[in-house]
């Protein structure tokens, strides 16, 4: 299996992949509830979060829908009974915020960027420098959507939830077609919230080696263990929703971290990274000093000149003193040279 480090594109001036730490995005959605007050503070709180990135959704309720309340157009799960396009309405983010949410990006030090979902939201990004582009499970099979958002130049972030191999590959060379090829595929469930037996974390690897790109997650589970062991298993990118507070509601409260929960995704995954390492063995600089207290024979009980060593005589014990204990047997029934005293580390020149 082939290493991530070698994968890596610029968001920005910020590196993605390659040796970089993990980059964290911090998905607003509709967590914002309607206030643009909230929707500045929430991207606030995710830079002193940690998070490397805010991610919004540029669409309005037309754009990604029709007004239908027949049954194709019902939500399911934790949207059950609402129309698609009622919730959409509701969690889509006005687009005259995401300007004023990419300035104060700027004077935060987080990156600001966004989902597509038609030719009119690529042209308005891009009319506010936007660095990079989202694609959501959903759009995975939208190819003109992803042509024209690759023909940007920027890079692509391309969630790949419900998508078979054959699907993600036909994405993938239709960006690779128009665009830079500067491509990262997440690993993801498109279930709100998604249980982790279905995350299928492996996926991160073999999405990065199957397609030669750099790879993450885009998680959906409660809570933050998964991000964290995906980050173990090769994660370049991990995105997580977010919320000030999930007792304020909102369409996706229920799955959104809140900030004191993203610093911990962070910080977990700064550990996880340490923890990777590479195949090493024998001491390390950690326990180098512990090698004194491994198991060596030493002399147990005392032992006249002359005397035949026997078992119990001498035993293998910590610290490291004495002998290996490896030569435990060779030692039983050899002659005592001199008085042995107990405590003290065994040698061979002790016994004939």
């Amino acid at each position: 299996m082939s290493s991530q480090s070698t994968r890596a594109f610029n968001f920005g001036d910020r590196p993605i992949g390659g040796d970089a730490p993990v980059f964290t995005i911090a998905e607003l959605s509709g967590n914002h509830n309607g206030s643009r007050d909230r929707a500045l503070e929430m991207l606030r709180a995710a830079a002193a979060a940690g998070a490397d990135a805010v991610k919004v959704q540029t669409y309005t309720a037309d754009s990604i829908t029709l007004d239908s309340d027949r049954p194709d157009f019902l939500a399911e799960g934790l949207w059950e009974g609402r129309t698609l396009y009622d919730l959409y309405s509701e969690a889509s983010m006005p687009w005259e915020w995401q300007a004023d949410l990419a300035d104060e990006a700027r004077k935060v030090g987080i990156k600001f960027f966004s989902s597509v979902f038609d030719l009119s939201s690529i042209d308005y990004l891009e009319s506010i420098g936007v660095e990079a582009y989202k694609i959501a499970s959903f759009e995975l099979v939208d190819i003109p959507l992803i042509e024209a958002t690759a023909a940007t130049g920027k890079p692509l972030i391309i969630s790949t939830g419900m998508g078979t191999l054959s699907e993600i590959e036909e994405a993938v060379a239709a960006a690779r077609r128009t665009g830079s090829g500067e491509l990262c595929l997440l690993a993801c469930t498109s279930a709100y919230p998604a249980p982790a037996s279905v995350a299928n974390l492996q996926k991160v690897q073999h999405l990065a080696d199957t397609f030669d790109v750099v790879s993450g997650l885009s998680d959906h589970t409660i809570g933050n263990e998964v991000a964290i062991a995906a980050t173990a298993l090769g994660a370049k990118v991990l995105e997580k929703h977010f919320t000030l507070r999930r007792e304020d509601g909102g369409v996706d409260s229920a799955f959104s971290l809140e900030p004191h929960e993203f610093q911990a995704l962070v910080d977990g995954a700064r550990i996880a990274e340490e923890a990777i390492g590479a195949p090493s063995y024998g001491p390390t600089d950690a326990d180098r000093s512990s090698v004194a207290y491994r198991r060596s024979l030493f002399v147990a009980q005392p032992v006249a000149a002359g005397s035949t060593i026997e078992a119990g005589d001498v035993r293998s014990v910590r610290p490291a003193s004495g002998m290996h204990p490896r030569h435990l047997p060779e030692v039983i029934g050899r002659i005592a040279r001199h008085d042995l005293d107990a405590g003290t580390p065994f040698e061979w020149s002790m016994v004939d």
